[in-house]
């Protein structure tokens, strides 16, 4: 697994815990610096990780606003708390992130969806993330 695909998988879990928790992304993301300081493991994909917390914490609204917009008929609320935190991962590193190609941000979310969600989620994930990425060019 390379060194991003892991970042994202912590960035998922802070997101995914955050929300299903019910705690603040602050709160969660404090207490994973933490343990990332304590672990040379976890300190190596910490870095890209809490970057694109950091980078949802800052742009939060736009991001859920583009997921509603995008989604068709699918409020956040609706969808499961995985499908809601990898659709925030893709669509900021898609808006954000200019070091990733967008079709990597799509493959990426589309990959940890198939691995972490429903049945149907992969598809939904890579429909939406597609028609957010087309709507820049």
């Amino acid at each position: 697994m390379g060194a991003r695909t892991k970042s994202r998988k912590r960035a998922l879990d802070v997101l995914y815990g955050a929300d299903v928790r019910e705690e603040s992304i602050n709160t969660v993301l404090a207490a994973e610096q933490a343990r990332a300081e304590g672990d040379t493991k976890r300190a190596s994909s910490w870095g890209y990780a809490r970057d694109i917390v950091i980078g949802i914490t800052e742009h939060g609204d736009e991001i859920d606003e583009l997921i509603e917009t995008y989604a068709q008929d699918w409020t956040l609320a609706r969808m499961p708390a995985v499908d809601r935190a990898l659709l925030r991962i893709g669509v900021w590193e898609i808006l954000y992130n200019t070091e990733v190609p967008d079709s990597v941000a799509i493959s990426e979310a589309v990959e940890s969806a198939t691995l972490h969600s429903t049945d149907d989620s992969a598809g939904f994930v890579n429909g939406l993330l597609g028609r957010i990425a087309a709507s820049r060019s």
